[in-house]
């Protein structure tokens, strides 16, 4: 049986607690699972205003999409974790990545290592946030990381916090694959040096090979992994062609593409809901993170739970 679709928005007035709390009742009562954040410089803390929002609602789950590795100490990550999880209810869905911003580096005095360096120092942290937040204490000697933690001093609301890994390389794949509740397939591929988004991701063959790389790793665990895009754009209406025209050609790529590929969500109301329900049939993807709650709300409204 397929998993039913989930829906969760990212993004909102995240800097004004008067217009967050009705905003994130808008979206709890549109039927979105999740309301998310983002982890980035110049912006607003990931955890801190979804806490305004997770007192204006009651069901919604809330959480950073995603943290940048480099920016935190894993032992005082899984702190901020559970203490946010056991304020809220058990409502944190905790979005882990490696990070990839130069200029936020940069800005920040924080060196932007080599992209393998960077993803062993993820690994290292998702497996020992993960150690934490499962029991609280944690022995983890990685090759960056040593942890003797006796006691976090705070536990989740339940038994732990769901973790959401997104990215594209095969060892992130892999990281999704061995600690991962939520794996997020990303079509934004990210230049290695400068952190400079193209679309190299987006094609569903990319799409696919990544799949069968989490079910080789993943083995037993493949089933208890919940598949999860981040769509950079949806639009539901009858301008769609010119839409979805001209967001092929900002991306360099084609129309077709641009159809096909899960990251855009653009067509006429049964067009979209056709769409949603071929990509789970042939790639598994039930949980979709959009950005605009409003204008989705249609298909949230046809699909959610189904």
């Amino acid at each position: 049986m397929p998993r039913p679709f989930r829906f969760a928005v990212q993004g909102g007035p995240f800097d004004d607690p008067d217009a967050l709390r009705p905003y994130a009742r808008r979206v709890e009562e549109l039927g979105y699972v999740g309301l998310f954040s983002s982890d980035h410089l110049g912006a607003v803390d990931p955890f801190l205003p979804l806490m305004v929002a997770a007192e204006a609602t009651s069901t919604l789950r809330l959480g950073p999409l995603v943290i940048n590795n480099e920016f935190h100490n894993p032992a005082l990550l899984a702190r901020t974790a559970a203490t946010f999880d056991a304020l809220s209810g058990g409502r944190l869905v905790l979005g882990l990545g490696t990070g990839y911003m130069r200029a936020e580096h940069d800005a920040a005095s924080i060196e932007l290592r080599p992209p393998g360096e960077r993803v062993t120092r993820f690994a290292e942290s998702v497996a020992a946030i993960r150690e934490l937040l499962d029991t609280g204490t944690s022995a983890f000697d990685g090759r960056h990381i040593s942890l003797e933690i006796d006691e976090l001093g705070v536990r989740p609301a339940h038994e732990t916090v769901p973790i959401l890994v997104g990215g594209h390389g095969r060892r992130v794949v892999g990281v999704a694959a061995a600690s991962a509740d939520i794996f997020q397939f990303t079509g934004l591929h990210h230049d290695p040096i400068t952190g400079a988004p193209s679309g190299g991701g987006f094609a569903v063959g990319h799409v696919a090979r990544r799949l069968a790389w989490l079910r080789e790793a993943a083995g037993e665990r493949f089933d208890d992994i919940e598949l999860s895009v981040l769509a950079q754009v949806t639009h539901i209406g009858d301008d769609a062609v010119a839409v979805a025209a001209d967001f092929a050609a900002n991306l360099g790529v084609d129309t077709a593409l641009v159809d096909a590929t899960p990251f855009a969500l653009i067509g006429s109301h049964d067009q979209v809901v056709a769409k949603l329900g071929e990509l789970r049939d042939r790639l598994g993807i039930s949980h979709i993170v959009v950005r605009d709650a409003e204008g989705f709300a249609p298909i949230v409204a046809a699909l959610a739970g189904t």
